[in-house]
């Protein structure tokens, strides 16, 4: 199996989607056993976030041992780091030393001297509730301390002038530059300079630029741009003070939040809503009927920006995940409007379809663009006439909604093709069912009214010298 080098705690974030829903099970190395086994004792490993110090000294709290003002300095309730990875801590805990009637299951949380308390994804406090048996052991994941929303996450291994901007570039641009005006130039003159470097954080790529350690605190526009070649955005203003996290779109600048990974609940449907309804529900039949909520369905679980789109999504549920239920998914508004069998499947992946008020399509997410769908080609019909005249020329005029073949005296064939032993002159036409009256003439002075059609199919026709008749096929 090859293996690449990412964040772990990427790699963490993910094991609750890819392990929902797998029909193998994934084992990273962070969670493998780092200790022993004790008789009578409840073993905690415990997973924390990468940028976690092994000087760092953390507590478990809760109300089995009277919460974070008692049990931290207690050595009985501080965890240890594994001996071969920083990213494993464990702790022994003896339930006789419990506040009496008080479990794990009470819940508890960790608390890092150097970081401050357990955070969730979404900076929620975090109550666990994983109680072991005596002389086993469970896995426990702390994925951000407090700290971590206090200022962006420090990637650490780049030595930086200055603060400096981190941008997620949607912008399109082949080339990006940045420009500054304001206290003073600060990179230099139009269009300014183009990234310092590349990071990755998180799983998340930045360029970046350095501002430089002598402009901190000067307050300046930002102007990006595609390297003077016409093209920019509006000016963002910001004062030197801390590092930005930016995202760049087609359209501007906006704050991008480093934290905004989120965590789904199994696979998701993501819906580039192009509709225009003004609510969004999703309704699921099949194998499992009124799966996730009677008509008109369940509402969004919320919205997420990928590749600057902001998608409406839907989580299917990771109990869902894995049964082989084949469902159709109904987009609707809940009001009489709906699109039909998005797509059919054993919910078994992630989903990305762009929504119009009449139809739905997947689409790619790391290629699109919304509304830059391609547009509808014409239906194109043919008349086959079977030329029968003994004209030299042989012209089709038509009039009614549209001069189908244009201006007088009309087209001739743009080809002839044989079929069941009779040769035809083709005359392709683009059609949505308009009506058409047919005159055929030789341009030299013979015409006649032939036949009234509906441009919604092939035709088939006999054209005699005098008149013309259809040919049943």
């Amino acid at each position: 199996m090859k293996k690449f080098k990412i964040s772990y705690l990427w790699l963490l974030m993910l094991l609750p989607l890819m392990g929902a829903c797998s029909k193998e099970d994934i084992v990273f190395d962070v969670e493998l056993p780092r200790f022993e086994l004790r008789p009578g004792y409840q073993l905690l490993e415990v997973i924390v976030p990468q940028r976690t110090m092994p000087t760092d000294k953390i507590y478990i709290v809760g109300e089995f041992n009277g919460g974070k003002d008692v049990a931290v300095g207690d050595p009985r309730w501080e965890l240890e780091k594994a001996h071969d990875t920083d990213a494993k801590w464990g702790i022994y805990l003896n339930p006789e030393d419990f506040l009496e009637g008080k479990t794990l299951a009470d819940g508890y949380t960790f608390y890092s001297v150097e970081q401050g308390e357990e955070r969730s994804l979404d900076n929620q406090p975090v109550a666990h509730t994983e109680s072991p048996a005596l002389g086993q052991r469970t896995n426990v994941i702390v994925y951000r301390w407090a700290d971590y929303f206090k200022e962006p996450e420090n990637p650490g291994e780049i030595d930086h002038d200055g603060y400096a901007i981190y941008v997620v570039d949607n912008s399109g641009y082949e080339q990006l530059s940045l420009y500054a005006w304001g206290d003073a130039e600060v990179f230099g003159g139009w269009p300014g300079i183009q990234p310092t470097g590349e990071t990755t954080i998180d799983g998340v790529k930045y360029k970046y630029f350095d501002t430089g350690e002598a402009n901190e605190g000067l307050n300046i526009n930002l102007i990006f741009n595609n390297n003077n070649n016409g093209s920019q955005l509006g000016d963002y203003n910001v004062t030197l003070d801390q590092d930005y996290y930016l995202e760049l779109t087609a359209d501007g600048v906006v704050p991008y939040d480093p934290s905004s990974n989120i965590p789904h609940d199994g696979y998701t449907l993501y819906v580039s809503d192009q509709s225009g309804w003004e609510e969004l529900y999703l309704y699921m039949w099949g194998d499992v009927n009124d799966l996730n909520g009677a008509w008109p369905g369940m509402s969004p679980t919320g919205t997420q920006v990928i590749n600057g789109v902001t998608y409406t999504y839907f989580d299917f549920g990771k109990d869902n995940c894995d049964k082989g239920l084949t469902e159709h998914l109904i987009l609707n508004n809940g009001n009489g409007k709906q699109v039909d069998d998005v797509v059919v499947f054993a919910l078994d992946r992630d989903v990305y379809v762009e929504l119009t008020a009449t139809s739905a399509k997947e689409i790619d997410p790391s290629d699109y663009s919304p509304g830059a769908t391609e547009p509808e080609k014409p239906v194109s019909y043919n008349l086959y006439i079977e030329n029968n005249t003994g004209w030299n020329e042989f012209h089709v005029y038509a009039y009614g909604d549209k001069e189908a073949f244009g201006g007088w005296p009309g087209a001739t064939a743009s080809s002839t093709k044989t079929i069941d032993g009779v040769e035809y002159l083709v005359f392709p036409v683009e059609g949505a069912g308009e009506v058409e009256n047919l005159i055929f003439t030789d341009n030299a002075g013979i015409q006649y009214d032939a036949l009234q059609i509906t441009l919604d199919k092939d035709y088939y026709i006999r054209a005699n010298p005098e008149s013309a008749e259809l040919i049943n096929k």
